[in-house]
Order: structure tokens, then sequence, then C-alpha cells
């Protein structure tokens, strides 16, 4: 049997603050240790979605929504975090630390603004997608 498909995708709305973040986590962490994600893998994408959510929402949240995309892909997991807010909140964005972090983190990651609302996106496969054992 086949846990996930490869076309699987989860999309969660959240209010855009900061203690909604950890079921962001739990989303990520849930797919990605079902996807054979290593320990390691999992706290690198618990993280990785952390910073998403900081980017977008800002360290003490915002007035209106965040929503969350999830898109299993073999071997990985595409994450796109889009902000929903009301105008005239202050800007927020992906800072050159946040590229450092989610550099280190994951295979791939953008951020750009879409009509005035931040869009942040990464990719992480897991390491016996990419060749390697995973570190066993």
């Amino acid at each position: 049997m086949t846990l996930l498909p490869d076309t699987d995708e989860v999309t969660l709305s959240l209010p855009a603050g900061p203690e909604f973040v950890r079921l962001a986590r739990v989303t990520a962490t849930g797919l990605a240790s079902r996807l054979g994600f290593s320990w390691d893998e999992i706290e690198d994408l618990r993280l990785a979605v952390d910073e998403l959510c900081h980017a977008v929402i800002g360290p003490s949240g915002r007035d209106g929504v965040i929503r969350l995309h999830y898109l299993v892909e073999p071997g990985g997991l595409c994450v796109e975090g889009r902000g929903y807010f009301d105008p005239g909140g202050p800007p927020v964005g992906l800072g050159d630390l946040g590229h450092q972090i989610l550099s280190a983190l994951v295979d791939e990651h953008d951020v750009r603004d879409e009509e005035g609302q931040p869009v942040v996106w990464f990719r992480k496969k897991a390491a016996t997608a990419q060749g390697t054992d995973g570190g066993a």
C-alpha cells in the first residue's frame, strides 16, 4: 500500500499569528515522516517552516491569514506560504539571515511579492531520494 501518492497536496489556512505556527510545523512533520525523512531532516524541515512562517507573518503576527500549501513530490516535499493581510501593515519578507538559514536547511527556496503580499516557498528532498544513505 502506498501511503502518499506523488500528487498529494495539503492546504492549511491559519490566522497569521505566531501562536498558530505550531500547526504548520506539525503538518510538515507528519507528511515528512510518512515520506521517509530521517529524524534530522524532519528537524530541518520544522526549522524551515518556522522561518517561512516568520518571513510571511513577521515576528509578532499580522491581521489576516497565512495559507500554507504542502505538495508531496517524489522523494520530497515542497511548501509554499502566502500571506493574505489587510493593507498597511509592516513590511515582511525573508532577510539575509533568513535566506542563509533556509539555504542550510532545504534544497531550494525563494521569496517573492505578489500584489503586495509575501510569498515564500521551499523544497526539501529526503536524503534517500538524493542517492545518499541519509546519514545512517
